[in-house]
């Protein structure tokens, strides 16, 4: 039995329980209506990593400077470019191309013609531009790189997002990650309409395998971190043992990893919506819709942020100026 706090706020807590802290099932739909809003609220990264990304991926492709451009191309010549995709896409990493091109061309004129976060059919334009023709060409491939990779994380998250709409579970993505380019891409899955998981290990905590084998027991692992002082404390269970175990002993949350249909929907009628289930491991998207058919509250999914693959994004020349 649940009463309000009150009418303007719609807090809510038990009545049986500490009104302070709100019963477990208060908790867990909170946390699961804060990452919901999370998933809608997209923001952009931090400015510094971006400028490191563009120095390492300049000095990376253009080393001592564009031979081919510098031989075949005048110096005062100038070109007009249009950028297009050549397949249905999640735009992302747009803003990040266009100061590549402002950092080679601070004189050209570009526009862009969409935004991170669009869904742009085939031959959607991106971005014109028109400035002088060798520096425009000398970022083309780092431009792009940035554009289509990030842009096939959004896609990709959004297949999988569109695969379990309806049925109330939210996608997660995970720290399976290229490193380096972790806040990028984790931007790029919030365009796509995932929701952040763990950002870095100090984070969150999350009891894995590992640590459960080393610590003897989901229970004891448990123990431990609670002894340390450590809050919001997630367990990962591999089997429905452990599920009890990780539930009598005070979890926050369960990561179940590599259950079958039938097990995840023990595990959810075994919580009783105490705490937020979270299924991981062998999803892919054909089977993500059945997985959150099962009532967990979070799928999380490494496949969106390890091997979405690029989009096909050209820039190609309208004429020359």
């Amino acid at each position: 039995m649940t009463a309000p706090v009150s009418k303007w706020t719609k807090i809510y807590v038990c009545v049986r329980s500490n009104p302070l802290s709100g019963c477990s099932k208060c908790r867990r739909r909170a946390l699961v209506r804060r990452r919901k809003r999370q998933s809608k609220s997209v923001t952009t990264p931090d400015q510094r990593t971006i400028e490191r990304l563009i120095d390492d991926a300049l000095e990376e492709d253009l080393g001592a400077g564009d031979l081919t451009s510098a031989a075949t191309l005048g110096k005062d010549t100038r070109i007009e470019l249009v950028m297009a995709t050549r397949q249905d896409i999640i735009v992302a990493g747009l803003d990040i191309a266009l100061q590549v091109f402002r950092r080679l061309a601070p004189d050209a004129h570009i526009e862009c013609l969409s935004e991170d976060g669009a869904r742009l059919p085939k031959d959607g334009q991106l971005m014109l531009l028109k400035g002088p023709a060798r520096a425009l060409l000398s970022g083309e491939r780092t431009a792009l790189n940035i554009v289509q990779m990030l842009s096939g994380i959004a896609t990709e998250t959004g297949r999988f997002v569109d695969a379990i709409a309806g049925t109330g579970a939210v996608l997660l993505d995970t720290r399976k990650t290229i490193p380096g380019l972790r806040e990028l891409s984790k931007y790029a899955t919030r365009l796509g309409g995932a929701t952040n998981h763990r950002m870095r290990l100090d984070d969150g905590v999350l009891i894995k395998d590992n640590h459960i084998a080393v610590a003897g027991s989901v229970t004891q692992a448990l123990k431990l971190a609670q002894q340390a002082g450590l809050k919001d404390i997630e367990v990962e269970c591999d089997t429905l043992e452990q599920v009890e175990q990780a539930l009598a002993a005070g979890a926050d949350k369960i990561l179940l990893d590599n259950m079958s249909n039938d097990e995840l929907r023990q595990a959810v009628e075994m919580s009783g919506g105490r705490i937020p289930l979270e299924a991981s491991g062998g999803v892919n998207i054909k089977t993500i819709r059945a997985i959150a058919e099962t009532g967990v509250d979070f799928i999380s999914v490494g496949h969106i942020t390890q091997s979405a693959g690029a989009v096909d994004i050209g820039l190609d020349m309208i004429e020359p100026l």
